[in-house]
């Protein structure tokens, strides 16, 4: 009896140290722990989203009075991820009159004419043409037109350059030109817009 007794109380030892095996689980293997350990957690829908390309670039010019004219203004630059929005004020004109605009390959306004700008900006050596149609020089720019003031207000937005970036069309550090005639567009190698009447540096902010 009492053997009997003995034997049934190791059968309950051994069957509650089965049970408490199983609630634990099985051991992890060590391929399967360092696994484990590695796994980098969820990323975050805030650090899993895409940081969005930098168009903060800007730049200004003032612009100064060549060949004896009265001309004057400024011009803010800014990077967008569609080119280059050009905007501000160009004071001086004359009445109703329309001028040649352009971006040109040198940022120096020294000379009296403002020849040491240089010609129009033109990295790829393209004729000169109309700002968005066909072959043209990336300096090729709309036309100003001033009001009964003599004022122009640029709102330019150019596919054809960048600002900032240090590639072959950067015009950062180059100049821009108000000419006395407008731009005809066709005239090789500058579009027959005349005197270089006003010019400017472009200047990072």
């Amino acid at each position: 009896m009492r053997r009997t007794t003995a034997l049934l109380a190791l059968a309950s030892v051994a069957l509650l140290a089965g049970c408490a095996s199983d609630n634990q689980g099985a051991p992890e293997s060590p391929a399967a722990a360092a696994s484990t350990a590695s796994a980098p957690a969820a990323a975050s829908p805030a650090s899993a989203a895409a940081v969005p390309a930098d168009t903060s670039a800007r730049a200004h010019a003032v612009l100064a009075s060549a060949s004896g004219s009265d001309v004057a203004g400024a011009l803010s630059f800014a990077s967008t991820d569609q080119g280059v929005h050009i905007t501000g004020r160009i004071t001086g004109l004359k009445p109703d009159s329309t001028h040649g605009f352009h971006f040109h390959e040198h940022g120096d306004c020294s000379t009296p004419d403002a020849s040491s700008a240089g010609g129009h900006f033109n990295p790829t050596q393209q004729p000169h043409g109309h700002p968005g149609e066909g072959q043209r020089h990336a300096g090729d720019l709309p036309n100003q037109t001033a009001n009964a003031d003599g004022v122009a207000t640029v709102d330019v937005l150019t596919h054809d350059v960048e600002l900032g970036t240090g590639g072959s069309t950067d015009i950062l550090g180059g100049a821009v030109i108000v000419h006395a005639q407008p731009d005809d567009y066709s005239s090789q190698p500058s579009g027959n817009a005349g005197a270089r009447i006003a010019c400017g540096v472009i200047t990072r902010d």
